[in-house]
């Protein structure tokens, strides 16, 4: 494919000159025009916009399904991104008997396979269907799920997800599972690293064609599986430790989520990007001085957006969706926000002195690169 990090900056003003006046006659947010600048808006239309790591909680028991009806292509097309790795796990509540992660693994696929259906939207199995939603203006995900816990040590059903549309795997996640792949950077290494099964699942998952996120991955963990894969690897969310601001309590609770520079280093030197959270940021401008401290670090095509936010409400068994948190929804990501998400970042790129190129390949071009590697292995 055409490299999409490595655009020119002459082709990439370009193509903002071409979409700048169709993005002001057929915006893609719902607020008024007059609130997004028109650079703003050219640069979201030309490139794209993806959040490497957001939630769209489903239920996961079968007799719950369908769920809730949810706007996720209104909230989308909102927001400005060309996509969303569509995210779930396992273990929000505790895993009790064998089987029972496979099964919420399952009915959470057909939930989201409901959802889908329901607001006209696809899976982006490849980089192909990525640009073909772009050029139609069509909000699509890829389906992501966090945590091999639903493996359960069968290596084997990695080929049965990928066949239900699964194209991004984060590796662990809060708890262990029943098989562990690793240790779990919150929690007291156990196991030395990766585990014999973890190697295998970066294995079949490399040869399957299913992108591998190193995130909830503790530093030993990454390196080893660095050393496994032969396809490239992310960090979907996290965020530099030497961005903790000042609330010493709060920056006590986030030290473990967070990668140190040479971690950092190590991830970017194997050819790997690195996704920002919004969570160490109150405002727009704020989480773009954090993108800004990561890119010095490891350079600007190892750097991307992975919010761990959600873009629909938070399901809840029997009832409607509560308040949501500041913060928690991604088009309110911050107090005050007026715009969608990746305008709102956008803009703030803008004001922190990022070029047009260097926006395009945070914003999404460089997940692209690392997603098209390991999405065209067979």
């Amino acid at each position: 494919m055409k490299s999409l990090s490595a655009w020119s900056r002459r082709q990439f003003l370009g193509a903002l000159s071409g979409t700048g006046a169709a993005m002001m006659l057929h915006p893609l947010s719902s607020w008024a025009i007059s609130e997004i600048d028109p650079r703003v808006a050219a640069i979201v239309a030309a490139s794209y916009g993806i959040d490497t790591h957001n939630h769209v909680d489903v239920p996961l028991t079968k007799d719950d399904i369908p769920g809730p009806e949810i706007d996720l292509a209104g909230e989308l097309k909102r927001s400005g991104l060309t996509a969303i790795c569509m995210t779930f796990a396992v273990d929000y509540q505790k895993l009790v008997n064998p089987g029972d992660a496979y099964d919420r693994f399952l009915n959470g696929l057909s939930a989201m396979d409901a959802d889908l259906q329901k607001n006209k939207m696809k899976r982006a199995l490849n980089m192909e269907d990525l640009r073909k939603a772009k050029k139609k203006k069509q909000p699509i995900v890829i389906q992501s799920v966090e945590g091999g816990h639903w493996l359960e040590g069968q290596v084997d059903r990695v080929e049965v997800a990928y066949k239900r549309g699964l194209r991004h795997l984060t590796l662990l996640h809060d708890s262990d599972a029943s098989t562990p792949l690793g240790d779990v950077y919150t929690n007291e290494p156990v196991f030395g690293g990766l585990t014999k099964f973890g190697a295998d699942v970066i294995r079949a998952c490399n040869h399957s064609g299913i992108l591998v996120d190193l995130a909830h991955c503790d530093g030993n963990t990454v390196e080893m599986a660095l050393k496994v894969a032969t396809q490239p690897v992310f960090i979907s969310h996290t965020g530099l430790n030497t961005q903790l601001g000042s609330n010493a309590n709060f920056a006590k609770m986030m030290y473990k989520r967070l990668i140190s520079k040479e971690n950092a280093r190590v991830v970017a030197d194997a050819g790997g990007v690195i996704g920002v959270w919004t969570h160490l940021a109150d405002t727009p401008l704020e989480y773009a001085q954090n993108i800004r401290a990561l890119v010095d670090v490891v350079g600007v095509d190892h750097v991307c957006i992975g919010t761990d936010t959600k873009m629909t409400p938070s399901y809840h068994k029997g009832g409607g969706p509560s308040k949501p948190r500041v913060g928690e929804r991604t088009n309110e990501a911050w107090a005050d926000q007026h715009v969608g998400f990746y305008y709102a970042v956008v803009d703030a790129m803008l004001k922190t002195g990022f070029h047009e190129d260097e926006i395009a390949k945070i914003g999404g071009g460089n997940f692209c690169r690392v997603f098209d590697a390991a999405t065209t292995v067979r």
